[in-house]
């Protein structure tokens, strides 16, 4: 948990333990422990906002709400069927991700619309009386309704609503025209359902939530964190489940944002790693990346979030040697419970952090959250014996094998989300935050060319912080599918009149003064016959015929730096209008921090393994004394409360104002 105080700019921060069993309990209790450290009156809370996990683990776990699925005749299956596409081309015993809702409860109504949204046949309505009676009797939970071409025609969908809802007028009923508004049957039918899936679950976690807020005398509302980055009211979040699947991820990609604002990188890639997993994503231009497309527990996703690649290196990343003797990190991890084996806690396979702490990175007598000290020998004799002796190597070089593997697993993500979408990494800084980040930030941008390295003064908290300082931001989609040579321009405009209206009134709803609001318009296009689109912002004004030209040009070299290639002479296609509404507000101001009289303190040396170099007797600081414009050469040892921080040889350092650490990469 994260608190700022506008007042006097003081940053708290607090870390408990989470508790599974009921999510609400440990951020009601870390909200109360820190109204204690601020003395601070509930009443003086001006904005609460939430990044949640809650979504994502009900579908990791299964745990999602009972639900019933609504469909036009013929499409009851279109859940199984998919794209019939095999995640294991070679793997003839491949398990796909079961449907989230079972056949038995997968309901066909007697209706159609054609590709223009006209009616072929009119709905039976009474059909849906009997469906109605049959899902009372199922006890289900939630209902999606997806019918075929309603993004283009709503009336069905919304005239079934009506229906069923008036025999139950408790249950949930998700629409696709409302959800996904987008042309794509699978992946509109598998949002819309991922949507009625969450809605009961994080529906009753908010309700948790609020309903504790106001036990503690807070009257302050809930806002949430959602996939785009940008924070939306508890009110709306618990109508759009599916919107909040990467909340937890996205806070820590805005805080990145904010920092590098702050420290003039606005290019920035992000480095997030925990102990289980390493999260990427790219920030251009002051803006992170954005995709509509995406997958959670194998199942197709589409909606505006932050485009993260996730690979499983992390601290706890257990190191093991395959069939014909290679040596693997990952992606099985220790987690928390038993953790490595340095940990103490009853670990057997070394990991990622018994490397470090072999190779004297880590400190084995600080502590290390609530572990008072690190067993380096544990961690010794696991990789000896599991990693050195197997291989006939060194244990240096064995525990440095191990980090050379986890690192090029991460250099290989970062290349996913730079080289591979038409970014050189060499022109962005990385920003390095999480428990374990900052260890690995420095090799890896060597590694990549990268020149600069961000590490924030509050490293392990980055997430947290990024909710204090995202916008509030609503996205909108509308399919329209017309070749651009003769679009109907009245209808684009029209179309983007009511996204503004829409945007305009959420926000206003959210107490955003009219200048705060702004719209930032953008169309999906592609080349006559393609199969997938490039997103292009266009100017927020009436849009005609006279900015085709403009438009056809921006396209062509976008196509070409994503893909290596454009065909100029191809006509083009308009396929989805998108918007995004954003209300901005109130940031954190951090305090300029005195400069520093003294020399950085140095609390001692030890010996540190480098590759290329070996054993280096060297020194290390605590990363709280350190003030500005305090500056340092590698190879040197930063030590913090939430995480540890190495400069390696050739590298140099130096805190600026507000206490980021800008590392320069030789």
């Amino acid at each position: 948990l994260v608190a700022f105080d506008p007042r006097s700019g003081r940053l708290e921060t607090l870390k408990l333990s989470s508790t599974p069993q009921n999510p609400a309990q440990a951020v009601l209790q870390g909200l109360q422990a820190l109204l204690d450290k601020l003395d601070c009156k509930p009443t003086e809370i001006g904005q609460l906002v939430h990044g949640t996990t809650v979504a994502t683990n009900a579908l990791l776990e299964g745990k999602w709400a009972r639900t019933a699925l609504i469909t036009t005749e013929g499409f009851r299956d279109v859940l199984e069927i998919g794209r019939q596409s095999r995640p294991e081309l070679y793997n003839f015993f491949t398990q796909r991700s079961e449907p989230l809702v079972p056949r038995h409860l997968r309901y066909e109504i007697l209706e159609r619309l054609d590709f223009r949204g006209q009616v072929l046949r009119a709905l039976e309505e009474g059909g849906i009386q009997k469906i109605a009676a049959k899902l009372s009797e199922e006890e289900v939970e939630s209902v999606a309704v997806v019918l075929l071409f309603s993004y283009l025609n709503p009336s069905h969908e919304r005239r079934v609503r009506e229906l069923l809802g008036a025999q139950l007028q408790d249950l949930p009923i998700v629409l696709s025209c409302e959800t996904l508004p987008e042309y794509r049957e699978y992946e509109r039918t598998s949002t819309t359902v991922m949507n009625a899936a969450l809605l009961p679950v994080v529906n009753h976690y908010l309700q948790e939530l609020e309903e504790g807020t106001q036990q503690l005398g807070v009257p302050t509302k809930w806002r949430v964190m959602q996939s785009n980055a940008g924070i939306t009211s508890a009110r709306l979040a618990r109508q759009a489940p599916v919107t909040l699947l990467l909340s937890g991820p996205a806070g820590g990609v805005e805080g990145a944002r904010f920092i590098g604002e702050l420290t003039g990188h606005p290019d920035l890639i992000t480095l997030d790693m925990g102990g289980t997993s390493c999260d990427l994503s790219l920030i251009q231009g002051g803006r992170p990346r954005l995709t509509s497309e995406g997958q959670i527990a194998g199942r197709p996703l589409r909606v505006p979030m932050v485009d993260i690649q996730t690979i499983g290196a992390g601290g706890g990343s257990i190191a093991w040697l395959d069939a014909g003797g290679a040596l693997r990190v990952g992606p099985k991890s220790a987690g928390a419970l038993p953790g490595p084996v340095g940990y103490g806690r009853g670990g057997t396979e070394p990991t990622v952090t018994d490397a470090q702490l072999v190779l004297g990175r880590l400190n084995p007598q600080s502590p290390l959250g609530d572990i008072p000290r690190l067993d380096l020998e544990a961690a010794r004799r696991a990789i000896a014996e599991q990693i050195a002796q197997p291989l006939e190597m060194s244990l240096e070089e064995a525990a440095s094998g191990i980090l050379t593997v986890s690192e090029a697993n991460m250099e290989r993500a970062i290349r996913v989300i730079s080289v591979e979408r038409g970014y050189d990494p060499r022109v962005f800084a990385l920003l390095a935050f999480g428990g374990a980040g900052p260890l690995h930030a420095g090799q890896l941008a060597r590694r990549l060319g990268i020149p600069t390295v961000i590490v924030p003064g509050s490293a392990g908290v980055l997430s947290a912080f990024g909710l204090l300082t995202a916008d509030l931001i609503h996205h909108f989609v509308q399919t329209v599918l017309q070749s651009a040579q003769t679009l109907d321009w009245e209808q684009v405009n029209r179309i983007y009149q009511e996204f503004k209206r829409e945007g305009r009134r959420r926000l206003q709803a959210d107490s955003v003064r009219p200048e705060q609001i702004a719209f930032v318009p953008s169309m999906d296009l592609r080349y006559l016959g393609q199969s997938y689109e490039l997103s292009l912002t266009v100017p927020d004004r009436s849009l005609g015929t006279a900015d085709l030209a403009e438009l056809a040009a921006r396209f062509h070299r976008e196509h070409e730096r994503v893909y290596g290639h454009a065909a100029r002479e191809e006509p083009l296609e308009l396929v989805n209008l998108r918007m995004m509404a954003v209300g901005t507000g109130a940031k954190p101001v951090l305090p300029r921090r005195a400069p520093g009289r003294k020399a950085p303190e140095m609390l001692g040396k030890r010996p540190v393994y480098f590759a290329g170099t070996g054993w280096e007797d060297c020194p290390f600081y605590g990363r709280e004394g350190l003030a500005a414009p305090a500056r340092l050469e590698g190879p040197a040892i930063l030590e913090g409360v939430e995480s540890t921080v190495v400069i390696y040889p050739g590298q140099s350092a130096q805190v600026d104002a507000y206490g980021q650490l800008i590392v320069e990469v030789s």
